[in-house]
Formats: structure tokens, C-alpha cells, sequence
């Protein structure tokens, strides 16, 4: 049977894994052929990096990491906190026993979350980027390397993106296994070289991150729910999820 004929699957409204187990997440031309990186072009030629926040923010996407912080009013403030350099990064340390969502968009689905932090960054004004993600996610690991690398092939990172302005490096880091470090300021210490422990907060990464400068962070499936909002709208993004909380949602299930 096709996976919209089983129960379990047809009740299912899926957009940020609407192209996993369909396409090949080490080809880049899978991803090409169903509109990748259509939204990252979309921005680059149509959208001020003010009309992308704006955006974001009418979607009402809020982070899927847990704490839910509205993601276009975080990115907002990084773009203007003071300070000529500004980092993005991705966190992809899931560590709760039994999770496996961060996993199924990296493993399946890789150049949606690239493709995210490029908008990020646009939006921002950033050059340098960091996707932390568990070493105990092999496969994770292979296809983000795998992604990058084509990306940089084909000119969607590196400078001069698609002939624009924007210039992004993305830097993968793998963490050691310490369930500490998925709480976002230990996480940055890991990235600086340091043993990762929180620090208090404020200040917050916004103001102050990594080496002390402007940073963003969002997880794994906030990142990927990013090319959907630009292509189709942030009026049809909201259309789905709660008052206070819109869009689709990934959970795992165990047991």
C-alpha cells in the first residue's frame, strides 16, 4: 500500500517531512526537483531581509525546541542588537530519551534545514554558521556533511550566493554526548571549545552569544519549517495549529 492509504499516516498533515522518505537527502537534485532552495531565491530576489521577519512573525511560527519563543520577533532582535558580527546556529542536540524528531529531518530531509539558516541569515545579516548535532546521529552526520558540500558545489553556500550579496559558511559540530549541552548556552560553550555548562541568562544569546557576539539559535525543525512560510505565505502557514501556536508539529513515538 502507498503511505496515504495507511490509517496511521493518512490522518497526517505533513510539512516539514512532507519530502522525507520521497526524495534521496544525499542528492541535491532531489531536493532541486521539488522546489529546494526555490524559497532561498524567492528572498534573495523579491524580499528585504525586513519583509522576511515580518513574515516569519505573521506565520506565527514559534520555536520547536521547547520553549516556543516567537522565531521571527528572536530574529528580529539579532538583527539589531549592535555589533558587526553575528552568528546562526542550529541546534540539533536532542537528547530526551526517545526523541528522534531533529534525526528524521537531518537523516531525510538535510538541505531544508541548509536551506532555513541561508533565509536566517539573509534575514539577519550573518556569515558564519554552526549546526551542533549528537555524534551518536551517524547517519545525521554523513548526510549534513554530504548536503553542505553539494550545496557549496552548486553555489548555494559560499559567497556570493546565487550571485547576491549574501555569503554563508556552515560549520558542523559534533557534540560529545552530554545531555547539558541541548540547553542553548551550554550548547555555545561546547561550540567555543569549553566544557558546557549554562551560563546565567540575561544576558541571551540574542544580545550576547557566542564569543560574546549577536547569535541565533533555533533548532533542527524550526530551521526546516522556514521554506514553506516563504513560498506559500505566512496567511497559509497559520492556517493549521492553534491560536497561540501555528503550524504543524513532529512528535516521536516510543514505547
Amino acid at each position: 500500500p502507498f503511505a496515504h492509504d495507511v490509517p496511521f499516516y493518512k490522518g497526517q498533515t505533513k510539512n516539514v517531512l512532507r519530502k522525507c522518505g520521497i526524495i534521496d537527502p544525499t542528492n541535491i537534485s532531489h531536493y532541486i526537483a521539488r522546489d529546494g532552495y526555490a524559497a532561498l531565491s524567492k528572498v534573495l530576489t523579491t524580499m528585504t531581509p525586513e519583509q522576511v521577519i515580518e513574515t516569519v512573525e505573521r506565520s506565527g511560527l514559534r520555536g520547536r525546541g521547547g520553549a516556543g519563543f516567537p522565531t521571527g520577533r528572536k530574529w528580529g532582535l539579532v538583527r539589531s542588537a549592535p555589533g558587526d558580527t553575528k552568528y546562526l546556529v542550529c541546534n540539533g542536540d536532542e537528547g530526551d530519551p526517545g526523541a528522534f524528531m531533529d534525526r528524521a529531518v537531518l537523516e531525510g530531509d538535510p538541505h531544508s534545514v541548509l536551506e532555513g539558516m541561508l533565509i536566517a541569515a539573509y534575514a539577519i545579516g550573518v556569515k558564519v554558521g554552526y549546526i551542533y548535532v549528537r555524534a551518536e546521529y551517524p547517519i545525521a552526520v554523513e548526510h549534513l556533511k554530504i548536503a553542505i558540500s553539494q550545496a557549496e558545489e552548486l553555489g548555494f553556500l559560499g559567497e556570493n550566493i546565487l550571485g547576491s550579496e549574501l555569503s554563508l559558511e556552515i560549520r558542523v559540530k559534533e557534540g560529545a554526548g552530554a545531555f547539558v549541552c541541548g540547553e542553548e548556552t551550554a550548547l555555545l560553550m561546547s561550540i567555543e571549545g569549553k566544557r558546557g555548562m549554562p551560563r546565567p541568562r540575561p544576558p541571551f544569546p540574542a544580545q550576547s552569544g557566542l564569543w560574546g557576539e549577536p547569535t541565533n539559535i533555533n533548532n533542527v525543525e524550526t530551521y526546516a519549517n522556514i521554506t514553506s512560510i516563504i513560498l506559500n505565505g505566512a496567511d497559509w502557514y497559520s492556517r493549521v495549529g492553534t491560536e497561540t501556536s501555528k503550524g504543524t508539529k513532529i512528535f516521536s513515538l516510543a514505547g
